[in-house]
């Protein structure tokens, strides 16, 4: 979903007419919820399936849309599959150490349940700055998971606020990497976008977080899911059964979540104090941050971290580490595919053309600036469910206009664009296959839940934008 390269997006020229490349979009959608909903495929299949249509349909070709498919595929796994291997692998280590249940107790014992939301939602700010939504989901799901579990509180209540800091962070908040390269793209003020990007997202995540999870928890009542492939009742025994066992402690736990977030926001900070620049070499000090806050090195990293600092504080010898990692990865397979072959389609989408076709369709239509920012953003992004190809695709299409507005607007319109790169998560999106098979729901709960909420984030955020250019 967010994890991509940020590069300007290559020229693509359109496989077939307007309408049909329309079309073939909107069938490709109704044929893989049908698919899954109606014949119960599995969603790998159905996605494949949906993929190679959709790219038939709009003339792209078989023998190129499976190409187009694998390339999508790959790509995915080679950023997000990574992620969620390394991520399966610290959770469940975090989960085996006692560590997850350390955070968990610290946090249930100092909020009562009427808070816990609000606090599930700092959290997940805070975590959200610097990192892809993808890494956050994966390094916070067994604080989510826990943390409902031990409150008693439903699973919604806990997981879409967290999902919402994080969420809105990726999209309002520089120096993530979403809207800096909206910044530069648009030459906005970084400090200024930054301000009101802040002032933006609190409200956002208010709304969209535990003031929407209440209406979530009533039309998702899941049950919390196993932790990391281990059955829900008998985790519950053994803590019942062994409640004072070894666990690290609570600055331990807190530590290992928190270095690859600090890694990867040292990292951003460096990237925006000493710019690339063509032919110039990075200094060693910005050549080593670079190396190691890189999303995957950085999650390896905790990993190991957490091999020697959650495994000794949980008093867990070299058999017990060596079984809590091989455990970590069988269950997570499933996931894999589907995350992938989500991303496989959206880049059949993408190689139809069909980004352009709407960014065309709504240049020269005379709307406000700002919410034709938004509008761009929020198009491309249904249509290709990658929130990286919307926000570099409107930042393009909106520089020139952007060279001719006052520096407080043109931050603005990065939050606008920002804003619409969230819209309407569904079934085209890595990152919807990615929530819904972490959280246990069926694809009716998570367009309800995931998907209504990343509207809200989108909405709430344009509001605060058109708000915020009434009075600067």
């Amino acid at each position: 979903m967010y994890l991509s390269t940020m590069m300007a997006a290559p020229e693509v020229v359109p496989s077939g007419s307007d309408a049909q490349l329309i079309i073939s979009a909107l069938v490709g959608f109704a044929v893989i919820i049908v698919l899954i909903t109606w014949l119960k495929l599995n969603p790998f299949l159905a996605l494949t399936i949906g993929a190679i249509g959709v790219g038939m349909g709009a003339s792209l070709g078989a023998g190129k849309s499976v190409t187009s498919f694998a390339s999508g595929f790959g790509s995915t796994m080679g950023s997000v599959g990574i992620l969620i291997g390394f991520g399966a692998m610290f959770g469940k280590l975090l989960a085996d150490s006692g560590g997850a249940d350390r955070i968990v107790d610290t946090l249930v014992s100092r909020a009562s349940p009427a808070a816990l939301p609000w606090m599930m939602s700092l959290v997940g700010a805070v975590v959200g700055l610097p990192m892809f939504f993808e890494i956050g989901l994966v390094l916070l799901m067994p604080v989510i998971i826990l943390t409902a579990r031990r409150s008693g509180l439903p699973l919604m209540r806990i997981a879409i606020p967290t999902l919402a800091g994080l969420s809105a962070m990726h999209g309002l908040v520089p120096p993530h990497p979403g809207p800096l390269t909206a910044v530069t793209a648009l030459g906005a003020d970084l400090g200024l976008t930054l301000a009101l990007g802040v002032v933006v997202a609190i409200p956002t995540i208010i709304v969209a977080g535990p003031l929407f999870s209440r209406f979530a928890a009533q039309w998702a009542d899941v049950p919390v899911p196993a932790l990391f492939g281990a059955d829900g009742e008998e985790a519950e025994g053994k803590e019942k059964e062994d409640p004072n066992r070894p666990r690290p402690t609570f600055i331990a736990a807190l530590a290992s979540i928190l270095l690859p977030v600090v890694l990867m926001l040292a990292k951003s900070i460096v990237d925006v104090i000493e710019p690339a620049k063509q032919g110039v070499a990075a200094s060693p000090s910005k050549s080593i941050l670079d190396f190691l806050g890189n999303p995957p090195v950085a999650l390896g990293i905790a990993v190991v971290f957490g091999i020697f600092v959650l495994g000794s504080g949980g008093k867990m010898n070299r058999d017990a580490i060596s079984k809590t990692l091989d455990k970590s990865l069988p269950p997570i397979a499933g996931i894999l595919l589907i995350v992938g072959a989500g991303g496989g389609f959206k880049q059949v989408l993408i190689d139809t053309g069909i980004g352009d076709v709407i960014a065309r369709a709504v240049q020269g239509s005379g709307l406000s600036v700002l919410f034709l920012a938004w509008m761009v953003a929020v198009l491309i992004r249904v249509a290709t469910g990658s929130a990286t190809v919307a926000t570099v695709t409107a930042a393009g299409i909106l520089a020139p206009v952007a060279a001719t507005l006052p520096t407080a607007t043109v931050a603005l319109m990065v939050l606008a664009i920002g804003s619409g790169s969230l819209f309407l998560s569904h079934v085209n999106d890595a990152g919807f296959w990615l929530v819904k098979q972490y959280m246990g729901t069926s694809v009716g709960q998570t367009l309800k839940t995931w998907t209504v909420m990343e509207c809200i984030v989108s909405v709430v955020g344009l509001v605060g934008v058109l708000l915020l250019n009434l009075v600067i």
